[in-house]
């Protein structure tokens, strides 16, 4: 369609945004509903301050990290291992069969691996001078 005008939207109204809801309704037709649900987990110290964070989705029986930070001083304290084991739990009780995330070059590829983490993917230069890595683990028998 070449009558068409194009438009960079900033701030979009709420309604301009449930035109995408059209690829939700195709989605669905072919392979029925995703099961999108949020999922967030938080660690907390003593004084209820928030120092690690996890952020994600469940959908089409698969859980995506978005988000996973402990905060600098509390690091090397397995806190990013319990909250992604905690997820991963949460997962397999909403019937997940895997987990996957992005992570770069610079952030969490080591901390990744060891929780058993397997590459699929990566993008050079994404940040430049940098890779971004796609992880996916199996959560079979949990």
């Amino acid at each position: 369609m070449t009558d068409c005008t194009y438009t960079l939207e900033i701030q979009p109204a709420e309604e301009e945004i449930a035109f995408f809801d059209v690829l939700r309704e195709y989605n669905e037709a072919h392979v029925g509903d995703s099961g999108l649900d949020r999922l967030v987990f938080f660690a907390r110290d003593r004084d209820g301050q928030i120092v690690g964070g996890l952020r994600g989705m469940t959908a089409w029986s698969w859980l995506h990290v978005t988000i996973l930070v402990v905060k600098e001083g509390c690091r090397k304290r397995g806190i990013g291992r319990r909250l992604l084991a905690e997820a991963e739990q949460e997962a397999a009780r909403r019937g997940c069969i895997g987990v996957h995330v992005e992570t770069t070059s610079f952030q969490a590829l080591p901390f990744y691996q060891k929780q058993g983490y397997t590459i699929f993917g990566e993008l050079k230069d994404m940040p430049p001078g940098h890779t971004c890595y796609f992880l996916k683990k199996t959560l079979r028998n949990m």
